[in-house]
Order: C-alpha cells, then structure tokens, then sequence
C-alpha cells in the first residue's frame, strides 16, 4: 500500500551537471536582460543586439527576400519585428509569436519636478497591475529620453552606476503610522503619494543667501550640466 503515495522530490536531485549548467547559464542571461531592458525602448535596444547577434539584419538592407532569410524592422524605437522567411507562401499561413513589452513601473508626469518644504519631488503615475507598497523605501532608478526643441534625443539614466545618486519614494515610520497601518493594503499608499524624493541640497547665491525654489532649482542645474536639459524638456520626455 505505500505506492499508492506520492513523494515530492526536488527536480535538481535527477538532472545532470551539463543540465544545471545549462539552467544557470540561461538565469545569468535572462539576469542580464532584465537588468539592461527596464523600458520599452532598452527592450528593443537589447532584444536587437540578440537578434543581430544571431544572424537578423535590416529589412532595409535587402533588395528582396529568399528562404532563410533572417529580418527585422524597428518601429520607431519601441516594437521590433522579427521574422524568418519560410518556404511556403504566405497565403498558406504564418507561424506568429507575439509578446508586449511594457511593464509596470512608475511614470513622470509632464511637468514633474517641485519642490515641497526642503526636498525636491517628482511627480508620478502609475502604469500597470503594481502593488504600491512595496514601490516605498526601496533605492529607485531612473530611465528614459528627453527630446529636445532640436529634435536630439538624449538618453537619461540615473541610479544603475555605483557612483550614482540613489532615489527613493518616502514612507511612514513605524511608531507614527497607526493611522495608516489600519488601513486596507490597496488604500495604506495612494497613488498620489509616490512621489520620489530627488534632492535636499539648495542652490545659493554668491552671496551666500538661499536661491527661490533653491532645492529645485539645484536639481535643475544638476540636470542640465549632465544632459544640457531645462524644466521645459521634461514635456518631451518619456
């Protein structure tokens, strides 16, 4: 009668070493693509240097198509197709893999950057299914583009290098959050409070005095000496 029960073993005890080596080869890659694809656009940007890597080229570069050939078209920085060029005619069918590559993160709105008592903000939406409490207290980094009135596009990251400015969206303390503690987990943290916090330090004039909006303001010059951008470009940007 002890057959008729089932035992639960771990998978890892069966398989061979070639087997785990290949499992943790393909984490330390899927590890990379995550790191290196945080927005659309770094998606596209990774999921074509792959792509590239393994035989597709621009579909521009071709005059015509055969058999075998390996394509792919960009759409304007944020889909990538890709195909491979069958044998049968198209009227017969053709085998499609489709995948989004959007994921839930937080959003700057238009106009995000202010300043509230001694701290600069920056004001955010939220996109997609995300638990809002778990997005407080945790170091927070910054991707996206600016396009400016010239029309360049200037590539924005902040908080992946070591040496790099860490962001983080505030919380309650523990003994000042009964209020908040009582509440269902959807309602602790709303929307409207994931600001993340930028900035303390003031800009000041020669003379020593505190500028107007001086947190935010030395945010600004901080912005615009790394990336020649002014408040007006955040409209632009995504």
């Amino acid at each position: 009668m002890d057959n008729l029960l089932y035992e639960n073993k771990s998978g890892w005890i069966n398989i061979s070493d070639d087997d785990k080596s290949n499992i943790f080869k393909f984490a330390d890659e899927y590890m990379y693509f995550l790191n290196h694809s945080k927005t659309e656009r770094e998606i596209v940007e990774t999921s074509l240097k792959i792509a590239q890597e393994n035989g597709f080229v621009d579909i521009a570069s071709k005059s015509e198509l055969k058999v075998g050939d390996k394509i792919y078209f960009v759409n304007r920085g944020k889909n990538l197709f890709l195909a491979v060029i069958g044998e049968d005619s198209m009227e017969n069918g053709i085998n499609i893999i489709g995948a989004h590559a959007d994921s839930p993160r937080l959003d700057l709105k238009p106009n995000p950057l202010y300043q509230a008592g001694n701290m600069a903000f920056l004001n955010t939406h939220y996109y997609g299914g995300i638990k809002k409490n778990q997005w407080t207290t945790i170091p927070l980094a910054i991707h996206g583009v600016i396009f400016t009135k010239s029309g360049e596009k200037i590539t924005v990251k902040i908080g992946e290098d070591d040496s790099d400015p860490v962001s983080v969206i505030t919380d309650l303390l523990p003994h000042l959050a009964k209020d908040q503690a009582s509440k269902k987990l959807s309602e602790a943290i709303p929307g409207e409070k994931l600001d993340l916090a930028i900035g303390n330090i003031p800009a000041v004039k020669d003379n020593g005095e505190e500028e107007k909006d001086a947190v935010k303001l030395n945010i600004l010059r901080i912005l615009n000496k790394k990336y020649g951008i002014t408040e007006e470009d955040f409209i632009s940007s995504e």
